[in-house]
């Protein structure tokens, strides 16, 4: 247990066991808003207490803490270079040596030509001209700027909340004409949330007090949601004789009065006419309905409710000319309607772990011309991660296993950030590519006046340096990204 003053900095990811404060984590997630943290909640290594003392019982080893790893991939992700990285290397390795076998036959062989063909060696101005077509030839611009592009990218993409965790990775999101997307968790926020209250007899602020009276002795995720939504304390004195039926509901006493809360076949059980919900064909959640003394009361709607940022993550991505296309493992009623509310291209319901990498493999067959990127957030997601071309995972609610496989995290489960990413690796390569042909360019250019002789030492010194620096700050703009 670690207790954790005002202003200090998270050192380790831990649960909060006493305290109530607020966390900065815009360092690690790109979130401006400090985020309340207070019994029970999960705080990361690297975020900031701005409120109040805290007490925090550690969950994880420094070495696999948040910062940690970020640190682990941040380090290694120079390591994984871009083929336009390994062009320029490649070119490099050989570019030098014939430019420096041309200075030299410009040195030497030139002079003893003159002399053979009984003219003057003119030595001094051969050598000259030599060492002002080695000055122009440095390749400075090409192998400094083109590695500087993609860490500019890296870096912005982080400063927005967004780890790449390579320079191979950012040549892969340009590319991007096909997004595939896992539902729960990565365009749902993959926790249940009363969605709707449809009272009866009642009014719906007793269906949901009597509801949540009944579900506080149950620890099924939809008795927690019902609970959190009634935001109360739960008076246990005014509760008896509480028993669960299996596959049905709940039933049990609250201030003197029978009270049943589950699906229609514990409605039939206790001689109940269960009333239509309203939403009909647009519900793709779960329906607790309500019995008070053998009575329907009303029922209430609980669903993974969809991220406010999901449709309009997918219509940037469409109006990109970008594919999109959602997996799920949930049925296909589900599937179909929340497909229809984001408006997505394809979906496919009823997939397990293995169905899904199957489904990838198979749009990457028919994927020709471009590249597929894969967004998910669960163990279960994690071999779809490694298939894709590239795998986004989210950071917060992503498993472990998802965020080791994916080639890119965002920190803060932001589907929108996917079209950010994919924004500052299209303008990242169009640095890259506007480098190469400039840098080149200038160089050949100044080349052919240097041998002839229309070129002194100072535009070479431009060709090189000059070059250089014009193309390095043309990298730099890779940091700037709007929003």
């Amino acid at each position: 247990v670690i207790e954790i003053l005002v202003g200090e900095k998270v050192p380790i990811d831990g649960v909060v066991i006493s305290g109530d404060t607020y966390v900065n984590t815009s360092a690690l997630t790109g979130e401006s808003v400090p985020v309340r943290a207070t019994v029970g909640s999960e705080v990361i290594s690297g975020s900031i207490n701005d409120g109040a003392v805290i007490r925090v019982q550690t969950t994880k080893e420094f070495g696999e803490s948040t910062a940690s790893k970020i640190l682990e991939l941040v380090e290694s992700s120079g390591l994984r270079k871009s083929k336009s990285e390994k062009f320029i290397s490649k070119f490099a390795k050989y570019y030098t040596p014939i430019v420096c076998i041309a200075a030299l036959l410009l040195a030497v062989c030139v002079p003893l030509v003159n002399v053979a063909t009984g003219r003057d060696a003119c030595v001094a101005i051969w050598v000259y001209r030599a060492f002002t077509f080695l000055v122009i030839s440095c390749p400075c611009a090409l192998v400094i700027s083109i590695p500087l592009t993609f860490f500019a990218g890296i870096g912005g993409a982080s400063a927005k909340g967004i780890l790449v965790k390579g320079a191979n990775y950012i040549e892969t999101l340009s590319k991007t004409n096909v997004a595939v997307f896992d539902k729960t968790g990565t365009l749902t926020k993959g926790v249940f949330e009363v969605d709707v209250i449809h009272p009866g007899e009642l009014s719906a602020e007793n269906l949901l007090e009597y509801t949540a009276y009944v579900e506080s002795y149950s620890n099924h995720p939809i008795a927690r949601s019902i609970i959190r939504a009634y935001g109360k304390d739960v008076d246990k004195a005014r509760i008896v004789d509480v028993r669960e039926v299996s596959g049905k509901g709940v039933i049990g006493m609250v201030d003197g009065r029978r009270v049943a809360c589950g699906n229609e076949r514990l409605m039939n059980d206790e001689g109940c006419l269960v009333g239509e919900c309203v939403l009909g064909g647009e519900s793709a959640g779960t329906i607790v309905h309500v019995s008070v003394d053998g009575r329907y009361a009303g029922h209430i709607h609980i669903q993974d409710i969809i991220k406010p940022t999901s449709k309009e993550a997918l219509d940037k991505l469409k109006a990109k000319g970008v594919r999109t296309v959602m997996l799920t493992g949930d049925k296909e009623s589900v599937a179909a309607v929340v497909a229809g509310k984001l408006g997505v291209d394809q979906y496919y319901s009823e997939l397990l772990p293995g169905d899904k990498v199957s489904m990838v493999e198979k749009l990457l067959g028919e994927n020709t011309g471009g590249k597929l990127i894969f967004a998910g957030d669960g163990i279960n997601d994690a071999p779809v991660l490694t298939r894709a071309d590239c795998g986004a995972a989210m950071g917060v609610l992503g498993q472990d296993a998802a965020i080791e496989a994916a080639d890119v995290v965002l920190m803060d489960d932001d589907p929108l950030k996917l079209v950010t990413a994919i924004a500052i690796a299209k303008k990242s390569m169009r640095i890259v590519y506007e480098n190469i042909i400039f840098a080149i360019g200038i160089k050949l250019l100044c080349l052919v006046l240097g041998a002839l002789g229309l070129a002194g030492m100072w535009l070479a010194i431009f060709a090189d340096v000059g070059v250089m620096v014009i193309a390095v700050l043309n990298a730099i703009r890779a940091l700037r990204i709007k929003e």
